[in-house]
């Protein structure tokens, strides 16, 4: 048995921490808000994220991120992106030697355009080999129903990957073990971004072939970042790829297509944020996906639209209208 930090008492953390528990392991949740930690130690329920979710009777909460990391030998972080850096510098004095950091955040840090797992080895020191992220179809509700659902553990240490994939293994949650951190981070992140533009064109009235052209070339795009930047093509036809996509583009349960829907239909950027409540990364992080895109001279031309909208640049209308009316080109080029 492991003694597990889960840094977060949100959905997808919440949940996390339910299926380390279900392993077996001994995990105690991060909550900032008393009432949360109190209402997991006393009635085993989440009542701000997962009120109708039974979490189980061993999983344990605090309002002490200290007293979460004491003797942590795996520590999950699920936070939004762009507060890692700020609470992980925090938090990092704490961390036992030896653990290994594991991300369940999909997102590109705003001002340096850095991955998750790269902002938690600058900010802690501690190695790549040390650091785990979990990615793929993930819809914290569906998991936290305890449905069958799969992921990938992906550390550039394969026995780093396989320790957590046995850490987090139940009969309804299945890992299955990577290296490509790149892949699967580059997947996870620019999958909201899609989705957001998925979410639009829904909100907009648009039909199934029209997601289905917004997903086929935005994993085009994805792969265009990805293999630039030294990830394997293979990884994005996987669960943390094309998967994670496909759950994030079509789900109704999905932040980033409610999100984008709610903009569709005619929502302010403000309206939809109060309206969605919980965040949804591809906002913060579609800005900073692009500028890595520009950086290393690949074309994003989904990216860069919804990007433009987010920032007040463009209105949706105007999206749809430069989406559609980009000079044709053999596919293999892009939408």
């Amino acid at each position: 048995m492991s003694r597990i930090a889960v840094l977060s008492a949100g959905s997808w953390g919440t949940t996390m921490a339910m299926v380390m528990a279900d392993a077996g392991n001994a995990v105690t949740v991060h909550a900032r808000r008393p009432e949360i930690a109190d209402a997991i130690n006393t009635r085993h329920v989440n009542p701000a994220y997962l009120p109708d979710v039974p979490l189980p009777a061993a999983l344990r909460a605090t309002t002490d991120p200290g007293e979460a990391l004491e003797g942590a030998g795996h520590v999950i972080v699920s936070i939004p992106a762009q507060t890692l850096r700020a609470n992980l510098t925090a938090w990092a004095p704490r961390i036992a030697e030896g653990a290994v950091l594991v991300s369940l955040m999909k997102g590109i840090e705003t001002d340096t355009g850095l991955r998750m797992s790269q902002v938690i080895t600058e900010v802690t020191g501690i190695p790549a080999e040390r650091v785990a992220v979990i990615s793929g179809p993930n819809l914290a509700r569906e998991i936290a129903a305890r449905q069958p659902a799969a992921s990938v553990v992906a550390c550039t240490d394969e026995t780093t990957a396989e320790t957590l994939q046995a850490a987090c293994l139940t009969p309804y949650f299945r890992p299955y073990t990577a290296t490509d951190v790149i892949g699967c981070e580059l997947g996870g992140a620019v999958k909201n971004v899609i989705a957001l533009a998925v979410g639009l064109a829904t909100g907009m009235g648009w039909g199934d072939n029209a997601t289905a052209l917004l997903i086929t070339r935005g994993l085009a795009e994805t792969a265009r970042l990805g293999e630039r930047l030294g990830a394997d093509p293979l990884t994005l036809s996987g669960l943390s790829g094309v998967g994670d996509l496909h759950a994030t583009c079509t789900s109704p349960l999905s932040r980033n297509r409610t999100f984008g829907e709610r903009l569709g239909q005619g929502m302010t950027i403000v309206e939809a944020t109060a309206a969605t409540r919980q965040t949804a990364e591809g906002v913060k992080s579609c800005k900073a996906i692009l500028g890595l895109a520009r950086h290393n001279d690949v074309e994003m031309p989904i990216t860069e639209v919804v990007a433009a909208v987010i920032d007040g640049q463009i209105t949706v209308q105007d999206a749809a209208s430069q989406l559609m009316s980009r000079t044709p080109k053999p596919e293999r080029y892009g939408i």
